[in-house]
């Protein structure tokens, strides 16, 4: 499984100075100060550097000597993550949150450095320590762990399982020293992911991202990071309540009329007073075919209590949509498709980027879930069938 942290679009921010000043380093004055001891590492290069717009840009240069030992000065705009590397190989590097003053002394071993260096001086060093280390323990359990369950609800239960102890030490950490450059990178655990979705993410990580916010508001407040930082927390913020409010049971679904497969018009609200679950997918959607089965036995074991499912094909091709209804042996009568694929205005409608996607609704046409599947989705109809 796969982690996609949104905060790290704050590593694509301009890091350095502009063009002018890039040819200017002689004028610039060196404003933080790295050492250290690098064993295995004689006679290589130490480099840190910044993204921008532009791409990769050198910030500070030096040669470890022969006992790999290092002295690195340089000059910084301000706040900023940057990588340093050592020697050639770029998967020797590990991501650092300098500000300027900034002194640290960062050693280690060359054969681990990008997973286990030593940091100890500046304000973040043990912060980020610890994080690295946890992380490396949390990556490492995934890899052992996470092949072996083939159930998907299952493995992101031991996904959210292996990732208790590093979430327990980011909610901590940033809490209790918000405005530390290093969260940063710690903050990138704490936002939505693509995969779990905001259903289950801990909503108390938007309390500490905007106590983390204000405090940057307050130290940082000159930051390009910072200004970045509450945009993104408002549209956390904004994306929870709409989720908050799909799941209050007091949004009434928007209608959807289309065509079924024969060309009949077919109407979500005809089926209010039972309980529906509105399924977006396609034909040519891996996910949503593997995901079929679990909607066919959902109907039967449900159909019989009052619930119904409304297929709604992004397809674009009628025979592709039409064999896959038989093929995959979606046996309730309710498909429609205005097949426009992703130009269909159900996408705006319902807010959604991403298929397989559900909708709930009750019998009073009002939404009660979304994108729930697996025993989720069972739980559900459960509590509100039975």
């Amino acid at each position: 499984m796969k982690y996609y942290a949104f905060l790290l679009l704050l590593l694509g921010l301009t890091a350095c100075g502009s063009s002018e000043e890039e040819g200017s380093d002689d004028k610039l004055t060196n404003n933080f100060h790295l050492e250290g001891t690098i064993t295995g590492a004689s006679l290589q290069k130490v480099k840190i550097e910044a993204s921008s717009p532009n791409g990769t840009i050198a910030v500070a240069e030096t040669m470890t000597n022969s006992d790999g030992k290092y002295v690195l000065d340089g000059n910084i705009p301000g706040l900023g993550v940057y990588s340093m590397t050592i020697g050639n190989d770029p998967a020797n590097a590990i991501v650092l949150p300098l500000d300027i003053n900034d002194r640290a002394v960062i050693s280690g071993s060359l054969k681990d450095f990008a997973i286990a260096p030593k940091m100890s001086g500046a304000k973040w060093a043990k912060p980020l320590t610890q994080y690295m280390k946890l992380f490396k323990a949390f990556s490492e359990a995934q890899m052992e762990q996470l092949p072996k369950i083939t159930e998907d609800e299952a493995r992101i239960a031991k996904y959210l399982e292996l990732r208790k102890p590093l979430d327990a030490f980011l909610k901590k950490q940033v809490s209790a020293d918000p405005g530390n450059s290093v969260n940063l990178i710690l903050a990138s655990l704490l936002v939505p992911t693509q995969e779990l979705g905001i259903e289950r993410w801990d909503p108390e990580n938007l309390e500490i991202l905007k106590k983390m916010e204000s405090a940057y508001l307050e130290e940082h407040s000159e930051s390009p990071f910072t200004a970045t930082l509450s945009q993104q927390v408002a549209q956390i913020e904004g994306q929870y309540n709409n989720y908050a409010q799909f799941n209050s049971g007091t949004l009434a679904a928007p209608e959807i009329v289309m065509n079924n497969p024969s060309g009949k018009e077919l109407r979500l609200s005809s089926l209010k007073g039972k309980v529906v679950l509105i399924d977006f997918w396609a034909s040519w959607c891996g996910p949503c075919r593997k995901e079929n089965p679990n909607v066919v036995k959902m109907y039967k074991k449900f159909k019989a209590k009052g619930f119904e499912v409304f297929s709604v094909s992004l397809d674009d091709d009628p025979n592709a949509w039409k064999k896959a209804i038989a093929d995959d042996g979606l046996i309730w009568p309710n498909h429609v498709s205005d097949l426009l694929r992703w130009r269909t205005p159900l996408v705006q409608t319902y807010g959604f980027n991403g298929i397989p996607y559900t909708v709930l609704v009750n019998r009073e046409g009002n939404i009660v879930g979304v994108n729930l599947r697996g025993a989720k989705l069972e739980q559900k109809l459960e509590e509100i069938l039975n």
